[in-house]
């Protein structure tokens, strides 16, 4: 359905990675490389999928992933993807290349509401994002670490006539698309609003924008500027992207409360691991004291039961819900996390554990 409904540029942007695209298939794999050791006889008449995360009952284990430039989905995206993320009682991660205004977004009822923060600019920028999340009275602060050089998603050659102008095909292939356009561009292109006060008054379009920023990213972003955010926030506070176990002890060290193994979804460095092949090495090291949290890759039920069974607290989804936002806005993000939901319940059945609590390494194999 989002395929019909989207251009091809909006398409190749939503499932797109970098290079030869090895991290993205890495994701995949990881999570096929698994096979399950179900348990027999086993009284699953009643399942749990239920999990805490920072001392808060959720109903489901996974959470929405922060993705960009989702007003190229949908216009107001941000805001149906938190709706139904309320609904849902799962928490919401906004990014800093979202489209709808941060205030928007926390005004949703019952949202639980994490702010995703991109390091670019001068200091002051950053700061003045997270005391607006502050003020916004955002659960979390996600600080993300692997994005500060833009990843070669070659794809983008195919479809831009040169950074920031769509080419003609794209534009003519864009134009056989009018529900995209109704219910996409109905307001007009959309614009990066959190950012918007920051960037020179001739770069604020919607991809000179986008290219401002990526090309201002700080270069010298560091442990010590990671300490100094987490000291400026007051509540819960993640680093996203880390996939080395000695980088996730190290954001023990400067007191962290949570990491998201991450590699961006397989767009950014070609050739990495993906976060399930570190997962029991990173919980390991840090114990059960750290929250860690995996990403890329989560396509199905079962890939979330993997992730918990190897060490995870929870999952998020990312293309998942994108694929409903485009296909049927707030009502298509909660058939998509319907899906999860009922693959999740379905599959704990089948695997013989009553809850995901029950969950270990002793139901898989390689």
């Amino acid at each position: 359905m989002a395929h019909r409904r989207l251009p091809a540029f909006a398409v190749e942007y939503l499932e797109g990675g970098a290079e030869e695209e090895a991290t993205l298939a890495r994701n995949l794999a990881a999570f096929a490389s698994y096979r399950f050791l179900p348990r027999a006889l086993v009284d699953v008449s009643s399942r749990d999928q239920s999990i805490s995360l920072f001392d808060r009952a959720m109903s489901l284990p996974f959470a929405i992933a922060p993705t960009g430039l989702n007003g190229l989905f949908r216009n107001k995206a941000d805001v149906l993807l938190a709706r139904a993320a309320a609904e849902a009682g799962i928490p919401f991660i906004q990014s800093t290349m979202s489209n709808d205004r941060m205030e928007d977004v926390a005004a949703v009822p019952n949202l639980r509401h994490w702010w995703q923060l991109y390091v670019f600019g001068e200091r002051s920028i950053r700061d003045a994002l997270v005391a607006r999340a502050e003020r916004a009275q955002c659960e979390a602060l996600v600080l993300t670490i692997d994005a500060q050089f833009y990843g070669d998603r070659e794809w983008e050659q195919r479809r831009f006539a040169h950074p920031g102008r769509l080419s003609l095909g794209s534009i003519l292939e864009a134009a056989l698309h009018p529900l995209w356009a109704a219910t996409t561009l109905s307001g007009g292109m959309p614009s990066f609003v959190n950012a918007l006060d920051f960037l020179p008054k001739d770069r604020r379009g919607f991809f000179e924008s986008a290219f401002w920023i990526r090309a201002n990213m700080d270069h010298a972003l560091d442990w010590d500027e990671a300490a100094r955010l987490r000291g400026l926030w007051p509540r819960k506070f993640l680093i996203k992207g880390l996939l080395n176990p000695d980088d996730v002890q190290r954001a023990v060290s400067i007191g962290a409360d949570g990491v998201i193994l991450s590699n961006h979804g397989g767009r950014q460095l070609d050739w990495t691991v993906a976060a399930l092949d570190v997962l029991q090495e990173a919980r390991r090291r840090v114990g059960a004291g750290l929250t860690l949290i995996v990403d890329g890759g989560v396509r199905r039920g079962t890939d979330v039961l993997k992730a918990l069974a190897l060490g995870a607290d929870a999952a998020l989804i990312g293309r998942a819900t994108l694929y409903g936002l485009a296909a049927a806005g707030q009502n298509g993000v909660t058939r998509a996390i319907d899906i999860f939901r009922e693959e999740i319940d379905r599959d704990l059945g089948l695997l013989g554990a009553r809850s995901v609590k029950d969950l270990g390494p002793g139901f898989l194999t390689r």
